[in-house]
């Protein structure tokens, strides 16, 4: 399966920046999409897009910093640069602990700001990969059936057949039947892949 392209997304309420910034990312061959506000980026951006996106802090209406929010609350995943003329502390302290990736204050160097691209570009893809790893591995843990997820619980938690036999009330046999099961169907080729899965779905394992 071949990559999504990442696509730069503009969010600037001036025009001559969104057409210089267009002009550079165009340059070296990314693709881009402008918007002068950010009313309009949530109207007409799709979630799952893949890329980063530049954000001016400061604009009419609703801001970059309420935009940061609003992405988080519609699905939208993209790693923010906010970009301003207008910076403070507060507002860049603010902007990188809700998870924005570089903070740069205008006028800044093109290579500063394609630096900050490539680094988010990177994260993003990360991050996807991270979240169809997720996906898959919650498709597989719904394909069990209770008493596999069960077993499943009480593999990750560290128990030996035994003692899972114990507390279920059944026979070492059958757990270890069950847990043959759980491995085929979680794709696990070892108990440590089985026990990473588990702690991805938030399942208690040993170790916590």
């Amino acid at each position: 399966m071949s990559e999504v392209k990442p696509t730069i997304f503009v969010v600037d309420d001036d025009p001559s920046v969104r057409d210089s910034l267009e002009l550079l990312l165009r340059s070296v061959e990314l693709d881009v999409r402008t918007y002068a506000s950010a009313e309009q980026f949530l109207k007409e951006a799709s979630p799952g897009a893949t890329g980063c996106l530049i954000l001016d802090i400061r604009m009419p209406g609703m801001t970059g910093l309420d935009l940061q929010d609003r992405c988080t609350e519609a699905g939208f995943f993209l790693p923010i640069i906010f970009i301003t003329g207008h910076g403070t502390i507060p507002m860049s302290v603010r902007a990188m602990r809700a998870g924005a990736t570089d903070f740069l204050e205008k006028p800044f160097e093109e290579d500063d700001l394609l630096n900050a691209i490539n680094r988010a570009i990177e994260r993003d893809r990360e991050a996807t990969r991270e979240r169809n790893e997720l996906e898959e591995i919650r498709e597989r843990a719904n394909a069990l059936t209770p008493r596999e997820y069960e077993v499943f619980g009480l593999i990750v938690a560290g128990m030996a057949n035994k003692q899972a036999a114990y507390r279920l009330g059944t026979t070492e046999r059958t757990i270890k039947a069950h847990r043959g099961r759980v491995m085929e169907k979680m794709r696990a080729g070892s108990l440590a892949d089985l026990v990473r899965y588990g702690g991805k779905l938030g399942i208690p394992t040993a170790d916590k």
